[in-house]
Formats: structure tokens, C-alpha cells, sequence
């Protein structure tokens, strides 16, 4: 007896309705979209490292310019990690000029694990030196009321300006992160 077998015949896809109606400029399904503006080796991606190193930099400078940093233990720690940051920042600022000016893509899995883990670091060791500072700061403007002999304007400055660069350095972790575990993801 024999009796009939289902069989899968290959079949041509349709072409997708903006090559059907002659769009070329629509990328077809499957292809990787231009780089986001953000990440590295794009122009917004250089133009938040250096927001992140003049931050930095100018935080450092404003806390280093008082008298009074090398007896408090959080603006000392502040002072490194400025320096940290603002040394990470010109690093990567520096490799992403090098890859505009070769024209060349920074999206492959290395460069994103490096730049994610060194932006997680940084931007930890920034946060938590600025919300050190910050406490520190709101202790002797507000609580003790010693301003009249320290410098609480530079003070409120310096910790200004490094959760600045902490957040001009959050969407470079982010975009970078998400990057790294979308491609993990499909490894």
C-alpha cells in the first residue's frame, strides 16, 4: 500500500516591499545597520570621550587648585580617579580618531569587551568617588558649617563636574555593553 508523503518544495522568497518599489536606499532584512551615533570610532562617540576627559580634567584641576584636598581622604580619592578618567577617556578618544581617520569600524566583540570593562571601571571608581566628594562637601558646607574657612564653591564645583563626566560616560558603557551582550548572545 502506498500512501502519499508530505514534501517541503523550496520556495524564492519575496523581495521586501522597499526593493519591490524600487527604494534602494533601504538596507535589506539581515543586514547590520550604520553605527549609532555613540559608539566607537563615530563622531558622537568621540565627542562623549572628550566631554568625559574635560570633565574629568576640569574637575581635577578645580579640586587640586584648593589647599585644603590632601587632608580629606574623598578628594584625594577623587583626584585619582579624575586622573583615571580623563587618562581612559584620551586613550579611547585617541583610538577612535584613528579609526575615523582609517575609516574603520570598532564594532567586533575584543573592542567592545575592552571599552565595557574599562568604561565599567572607570565610571564606578568616578561615581563613587563623586558621591564620596559630594558627601564630604554637604558635611562642611551644611553640617558643621565650616565654609567660611574652606573653599565650598571649588568643592561643589570638583564634584559638579565629575558627575558630569560620569554622565557623559554612561550611554559609552551602555551603548558598548549592549553591544558585547547582543553579540555574546548570539555566540
Amino acid at each position: 500500500m502506498r500512501l502519499s508523503r508530505p514534501t517541503v518544495h523550496p520556495v524564492q522568497a519575496p523581495p521586501t516591499q522597499a526593493h519591490a518599489q524600487g527604494n534602494a536606499d533601504a538596507a535589506p532584512f539581515g543586514v547590520r545597520m550604520k553605527n549609532p551615533q555613540g559608539v566607537p570610532g563615530t563622531l558622537g562617540g568621540l565627542g562623549l570621550r572628550l566631554a568625559q576627559a574635560s570633565f574629568a580634567a576640569a574637575s581635577l584641576a578645580t579640586m587640586a587648585s584648593t589647599r585644603v584636598f590632601p587632608s580629606v581622604s574623598a578628594f584625594r580619592y577623587l583626584i585619582a580617579a579624575a586622573i583615571l578618567q580623563c587618562l581612559w577617556s584620551l586613550a579611547v578618544a585617541s583610538v577612535d580618531i584613528y579609526a575615523l581617520l582609517v575609516k574603520r569600524t570598532l564594532r567586533n566583540l575584543k573592542a567592545a569587551c575592552l571599552f565595557s570593562v574599562g568604561d565599567g571601571i572607570t565610571g564606578s571608581l568616578t561615581l563613587s568617588a563623586a558621591c564620596a566628594s559630594a558627601g564630604v562637601t554637604c558635611l562642611i558646607g551644611s553640617d558643621v558649617e565650616m565654609c567660611e574657612g574652606n573653599p565650598c564653591a571649588r568643592f561643589m564645583a570638583a564634584v559638579a563636574m565629575a558627575f558630569l563626566s560620569w554622565f557623559a560616560l554612561a550611554p559609552s558603557f551602555l551603548f558598548n555593553f549592549g553591544f558585547m551582550a547582543s553579540r555574546l548572545a548570539r555566540h
